[in-house]
């Protein structure tokens, strides 16, 4: 007898009614917060302030050696920040949810808010191109334009975007909720992890928490856009659906005796007519000009 866990696994008879979210006024809010919050960010950082100060005095406390016992847990947590499991896990998840639901919108959130995070983040990155505390080389110092890749944190943002999708994709108000709550401990937990570990500084994490949340608030702006991609893919398969009923109609259905010729996809060719033989005209031999030989008689 199956239950109503099991019984929630089967895929639906028709796709639901799913309730697409809109910028709102809040949304709208929020993303204008963040994205001050993010300028003062960079800007706090470009002019060496406090925050610079506050950078140093962290990595000079060295945490992974004031509290070594917890280190080993820590370089294995922090893998929920890493872009490539991570985007695997959650991709099988909301493939999954495609395929149940009969939409493609889970996996396409997903593609575009990746895009968006490596675009928006990658950009600063090597724009800014600030080393990182294992390579600083003046105490006290910003370390920009450097070379390096680190401000924004990467491991920050993916980490709030990654599993923040999942929230954002939730039907119900009481599993966004639930998992709302959820991805913010995780990008939290990986964010102060990165900075545990030396990897990142404070500002960095600050950033990358930013970047990542502005990334989840920009995208009902991509909606319509989804959802005319999943239109056009949705299309394409099923044209490409009908063209193979096409090609199943033209195989006949006769049996075929062991060892005897397959029938295949296409038709066969009519047989061309085979032009008539003509036998060559036969000449009597003799002389030229049709003249017979004299006959001898003894």
């Amino acid at each position: 007898m199956r239950t109503d866990i099991f019984a929630r696994l089967d895929r639906e008879p028709e796709p639901p009614k799913i309730e697409v979210p809109r910028m709102t006024r809040t949304r709208l809010a929020l993303f204008g917060g963040t994205s001050a919050f993010y300028l003062a960010i960079v800007v706090a950082v470009l002019l060496s302030t406090w925050l610079v100060t506050l950078d140093w005095k962290i990595m000079l406390f060295r945490p992974y050696q004031q509290w070594p016992e917890i280190h080993g847990f820590l370089d294995y947590y922090v893998v929920l920040g890493q872009r490539g499991p991570t985007a695997v896990m959650v991709a099988a998840w909301l493939g999954w949810r495609s395929w149940r639901q009969h939409t493609l919108r889970p996996l396409l959130c997903l593609g575009a808010a990746l895009l968006l995070l490596n675009v928006s983040v990658g950009a600063v990155k090597l724009g800014l191109g600030r080393l990182g505390p294992h390579y600083a080389t003046q105490i006290g110092s910003a370390e920009l334009f450097a070379g390096g890749d680190i401000f924004p944190s990467g491991h920050t943002a993916n980490a709030v975007v990654t599993w923040g999708i999942l929230a954002y994709l939730a039907t119900t108000p009481r599993a966004r909720r639930y998992l709302s709550a959820l991805s913010a401990v995780v990008a939290l937990g990986v964010g102060l992890t990165t900075v545990y570990l030396g990897t990142h500084w404070l500002s960095d994490v600050l950033l990358g928490w930013a970047a990542g949340l502005l990334v989840l608030l920009a995208l009902p702006w991509c909606e319509p856009v989804l959802a005319v991609a999943e239109a056009r893919i949705l299309a394409a398969r099923d044209r490409v659906r009908e063209r193979l009923r096409e090609r199943r109609r033209l195989v006949p259905s006769l049996p075929v005796a062991s060892g005897g010729p397959r029938p295949g996809f296409f038709p066969p060719r009519p047989p061309v007519p085979e032009e008539p033989v003509r036998e060559p005209v036969r000449e009597p031999v003799g002389l030229a000009g049709g003249r017979r030989a004299p006959v001898t008689r003894g």
